[in-house]
């Protein structure tokens, strides 16, 4: 079927000075950095942007910065993240004057609901915003699974132009490719790093990768690769990409699991000379430097610094 939006959108992360405020310079080398290595579009304002710790300023700040340094190169997908219903359509609202070309957005969360509120969430969004909605299902931070029927349903009724599936859920995600294979513009992407070649060989149209973020290029490859139906050659990106991905692992508890994986990605961008520095969101600590030399042996041995 037909579709608006494909490939490797990765979810930007959000440099920051050692002083804590937003480092535009290393943000507008980051977007030169992933339009370089040929990513399909931007995710803005995600939970690789440490978007939770955001002032409404700061927000407004990244979204500009990464609109200027794009130029409209490449479609930019943004978060509109707010607990409910009006207050997501109002922070929809604004990044869609910053630039949006499209909004992600997630169901109702601290105020949780059910199957049929969340439809009414997502229906009355769609309804106020001129914009592309995608339904992000992230329970780890909702605590509400968006269940693949009402997915369907939104996405044949053209409420929502696709999904962006960090559920976690493969047998739920598999279903939802399944059920939505005839649905005309609806795409489907996964933020699982280390399964991609699975996901597009079941018909996802792409992946969010926060790793992406790190080595753009590996993840074009492995989506050109498989659209050109080479799997072998997908399946070894792929297996590439997960040794990359022990980057993840090399806090060894010592930190939060955000500022674990976030943090990762930020000191390999260092490393490379993408960013400045490595610096988190307070409260979260930044990684070390026992931590930065483990995740440099990772770099050299994937051929990225």
């Amino acid at each position: 079927m037909s579709s608006q939006f494909s490939g490797v959108i990765p979810p930007v992360v959000t440099p920051r000075h050692t002083d804590g405020s937003i480092d535009t310079a290393s943000l507008q080398n980051l977007t030169k950095h992933l339009l370089d290595g040929g990513v399909s579009g931007l995710f803005v304002l995600g939970s690789s942007a440490e978007v939770p710790y955001m002032t409404n300023a700061e927000r407004a700040q990244v979204v500009s910065t990464i609109a200027e340094a794009n130029a409209g190169s490449v479609p930019l997908v943004v978060g509109a993240n707010e607990q409910t219903t009006n207050r997501v359509i109002e922070e929809a609202k604004r990044v869609v004057d910053l630039g949006a070309d499209a909004i992600v957005v997630t169901s109702m969360y601290y105020a949780i609901g059910n199957a049929d509120e969340t439809e009414t969430h997502f229906r009355s969004i769609h309804s106020a915003v001129d914009a592309p909605v995608f339904a992000y299902d992230v329970p780890v931070r909702t605590h509400f699974k968006l269940p693949t029927d009402l997915l369907v349903r939104l996405g044949r009724d053209g409420v929502i132009a696709g999904v962006k599936d960090s559920s976690g859920d493969d047998v739920a995600f598999r279903q939802l490719l399944l059920a939505a294979r005839d649905i005309d513009n609806f795409d489907i992407f996964t933020g699982h790093e280390v399964v991609v070649d699975g996901a597009l060989l079941g018909g996802a149209q792409g992946v969010v990768p926060g790793l992406g973020n790190v080595d753009p290029r590996g993840y074009r490859n492995l989506v050109d690769a498989a659209a050109s139906g080479d799997w072998a050659k997908a399946a070894a990106e792929q297996d590439r990409l997960a040794d990359l991905f022990e980057i993840v692992y090399t806090p060894n508890g010592r930190v939060s699991g955000g500022a674990a994986g976030l943090g990762a990605f930020k000191t390999a961008l260092q490393i490379m000379g993408v960013i400045e520095s490595n610096t988190m969101s307070a409260p979260m600590q930044a990684l070390n430097e026992e931590e930065t030399t483990a995740i440099k042996v990772i770099l050299e041995r994937n051929g990225l610094v």
